[in-house]
């Protein structure tokens, strides 16, 4: 795996596939790997590059505050250090806070934009449940089986378990399957999910941006739609019916096709000719 030295700390990431880069930002304690069903379609058609952020993966951990800003300072200067003037930016969840962030104060680095499961502030609901994790994590001295048994039920319909029990399980195993994140780690970058608050902020994207929830998520439920398509001006909304918070899990198929049509519609050549 490559890794690139980011002013303090050192990045790890996967690249794999070709055409324009596309910086895959992940999610609360999850590593690069997050993305591998996304991945194998993308890089038909893009460089994709899914990152390891501070504190998750085989990249640094160091101690100290972690906030929203700061994770996307670390993604501008890796792209900086990598050789990468300007990609398409893409997360979920933390992912998509980050690259928000990213989006409103790097400009220039940022071809087009897609938000999956986000939010712009943190209200006392998501405040509670992020709570709760810490909590949860805390208590089983384990941030992969927290994962699994506290944050898993937020990501999945009650028809998903009830459906597809196997598929859940393997989900599981691949959660257990990845460097597991330390609980101090886990704690500061939760806290930066807590603290999150890029309201002011939505006004500096100009990026091109999508905006996609899952119809039956309660963590960043629709409640967030109208601030988030309102704020940035040059946005679009999808909503996945029958899913939750990991619409990239539960919907597979149509979660990469309808975010790949957005992606293919601002590659260089159409984005230029739009």
């Amino acid at each position: 795996m490559p890794k690139v030295k980011v002013s303090t700390i050192t990045m790890n990431y996967d690249q794999q596939g070709a055409g324009e880069p596309l910086v895959l930002i992940p999610y609360l304690a999850a590593d690069h790997a997050c993305y591998a069903f996304q991945v194998a379609e993308y890089a038909k058609h893009f460089t994709c590059i899914s990152l390891d952020l501070r504190g998750t993966g085989e990249t640094d951990k160091p101690e100290g505050a972690y906030s929203t800003e700061l994770l996307a300072d670390d993604v501008a200067a890796f792209m900086e250090a990598a050789g990468i003037p300007k990609a398409h930016v893409s997360g979920l969840s933390l992912g998509a806070a980050v690259g928000m962030w990213l989006a409103a104060k790097y400009p220039r680095k940022v071809q087009s934009l897609s938000l999956h499961s986000s939010w712009p502030k943190t209200d006392p609901f998501l405040k509670t449940v992020i709570e709760g994790f810490q909590v949860m994590a805390k208590a089983l001295n384990s941030v992969p089986e927290m994962v699994i048994q506290g944050i898993f039920p937020w990501c999945f319909t009650p028809e998903l378990y009830a459906a597809k029990p196997d598929y859940i399980q393997t989900l599981a195993g691949f959660v257990r399957s990845r460097p597991a994140q330390p609980l101090a780690a886990f704690l500061q970058q939760s806290n930066a999910v807590i603290a999150h608050d890029a309201a002011a902020q939505l006004a500096r994207i100009t990026a091109p941006t999508q905006i996609t929830f899952g119809a039956s998520d309660q963590v960043t439920s629709t409640r967030f739609a109208g601030p988030l398509n309102g704020g940035i001006g040059n946005s679009e909304l999808l909503i996945f019916e029958g899913c939750a918070h990991a619409p990239i899990y539960e919907k597979v198929e149509e979660f990469n096709q309808k975010t790949l049509q957005f992606l293919k519609r601002h590659t260089g050549a159409r984005a230029a000719a739009s």
